[in-house]
């Protein structure tokens, strides 16, 4: 059984372009980990291991398809590796800070197997849910239950 990421913080970007991550994730993530550019606008975080898993099945993409090809150039092309200062923070590159949007406030979310890294207004949008009831419609359409 592999890693839960959860929980949700909010954090500054500082003039250099650094994210504090917060305690919890950087005991998960370990001192050195992988950010890539992620889906809705947001950046994703991969422990090591859960980033060599996540690589394998990128590698493994049927070249001869388009589709294929471009989901291969978005994570791998969007990918780095990380390492942590000695205040717990990483630094975002710039082409990161342009695709989440993020310029002063961040949110740094747990979302299971990995870490999103948000603008706080992509995320507030992301996460405001105007019909309860569609969601829980979701929840029984993917087979969840509580």
């Amino acid at each position: 059984m592999g890693k839960a990421y959860k929980g949700e913080y909010s954090h500054s970007i500082d003039a250099k372009g650094r994210l504090i991550i917060p305690a919890k994730f950087r005991d998960l993530l370990g001192e050195q980990f992988v950010v890539t550019k992620g889906f809705d606008g947001c950046l994703f975080a991969f422990d090591q291991e859960g980033w060599d898993a996540f690589e394998e099945k990128l590698k493994a993409l049927p070249m001869d398809i388009p589709g294929a090809r471009q989901l291969g150039r978005f994570f791998m092309a969007g990918a780095d590796d990380v390492e942590l200062d000695k205040q717990g923070r990483i630094l975002l590159k710039s082409n990161w800070l342009t695709h989440a949007s993020i310029e002063k406030e961040a949110v740094v979310a747990g979302v299971g197997n990995r870490v999103e890294i948000w603008s706080k207004d992509k995320w507030e949008d992301a996460t405001t849910f105007d019909d309860i009831d569609s969601i829980a419609a979701k929840m029984s359409e993917y087979g969840l239950s509580i």
